[in-house]
């Protein structure tokens, strides 16, 4: 077994091959007040998420996706269980040990997109950079490819109040892959979005997984996104109670 210390915060336990699995979860679980007042969002969940794949996690609205997400991204702490993300247990990090996973090793995409209004688009997707403080000469070179990977090239002047709600959200996933993560997380990326333009964005992360060699865990309702993921997680009471 490995160690991996990541400054003051904690030290992280490296303990999976690089060829096993992006994430792996065991007997996870987080509940929310106490007593009989007590929400158990999570009852002892336990998946896999390979390398390189798109796995969806679908459930109806309270069945636990975005606190399985945020648990796995390292924004909350559960209350049992074990977690993994490429290769580190988190239980092994403290609090500056999980700001260098979130900035460095994944991205998240959220409903709401959560660009930063008086930026352009350009500088929003540099932002993750300028915290890491990337060399400007190659943020800039990063940012203008990742802009014209999503197809937003000729928009890198435009701030976010000129841009289509799919426009925005191709922003907000160019600026998720801009440290070059190893895992992106995405919680209903296509929630405000019509149809046509939600499938035009889950094709997108679909090959931008192929492309960019990231693995991807989206949550999402939409039955014909859910057809574009390699493997179909399904939540329901706190428990994973299908595998497609």
């Amino acid at each position: 077994m490995a160690e991996n210390t990541s400054g003051q915060g904690g030290t992280a336990v490296v303990d999976e091959p690089a060829r096993g699995p992006m994430v792996r979860v065991e007997d996870l679980r987080r509940s929310y007040g106490t007593g009989p007042a007590a929400v158990h969002a999570l009852r002892g969940v336990s998946f896999e998420v390979p390398r390189g794949e798109l796995v969806a996690l679908k459930g109806r609205s309270g069945s636990g996706k975005t606190t399985l997400l945020n648990l796995v991204g390292g924004l909350d702490t559960p209350d049992g269980g074990r977690i993994t993300v490429d290769g580190t247990d988190l239980s092994g990090l403290g609090e500056t040990g999980l700001l260098d996973l979130r900035r460095d090793r994944i991205g998240f995409i959220f409903q709401s997109f959560g660009l930063i209004p008086i930026l352009t688009a350009a500088e929003n997707v540099g932002v993750p950079m300028r915290l890491r403080r990337t060399d400007p000469a190659e943020r800039d070179e990063r940012v203008a490819l990742l802009l014209s990977l999503v197809g937003l090239g000729d928009h890198a002047a435009q701030r976010p109040g000129e841009l289509s709600g799919g426009q925005q959200q191709r922003v907000a996933i160019a600026r998720a892959l801009a440290n070059r993560p190893a895992l992106l997380i995405a919680d209903e990326p296509t929630g405000q979005l019509d149809a046509d333009t939600g499938l035009a964005v889950m094709q997108l992360l679909r090959a931008v997984v192929r492309g960019e060699g990231v693995t991807a865990l989206v949550a999402t309702h939409d039955a014909q996104l859910l057809g574009l993921a390699d493997r179909v997680l399904e939540l329901g009471d706190g428990h994973i109670v299908e595998h497609a």
